[in-house]
């Protein structure tokens, strides 16, 4: 998220380049999916463009989306071994829940 929303956003906001901003007349459910697969496709851009730049490969463990992955998997694996199949559940339907409600809030203040 920090990656797209802090370097892509941030950057390209209310311009149809920008995966999070609404287009005049998409309903949320047009542009959740819309935004959701355009800021992982952005965010894996970004990196790849800034790895590239110093040499890198986009695979390498410098990537900023590929670290914040593993520390999720780690994080839900962990919780998961600890607490059992109804944590993976929790965390994975709290994670849809609070990513949907932050869409919500990006759909509204960057309608149209």
């Amino acid at each position: 998220f920090f990656v797209e929303h802090n370097r892509g956003h941030h950057v390209r906001v209310a311009t149809p380049e920008d995966p999070a901003t609404s287009r005049f007349g998409e309903s949320f459910y047009e542009f959740l999916p819309r935004c959701v697969h355009g800021s992982i496709k952005s965010a894996w851009e970004i990196e790849k463009l800034r790895l590239e730049k110093q040499g890198k490969s986009v695979w390498s463990a410098e990537n900023d989306n590929l670290q914040a992955w593993a520390i999720t998997l780690v994080l839900f694996g962990g919780m998961t071994a600890w607490l059992g199949w109804w944590a993976l559940l929790f965390m994975m339907v709290q994670g849809a829940y609070g990513g949907a409600l932050l869409e919500v809030v990006n759909y509204i203040e960057h309608y149209g």
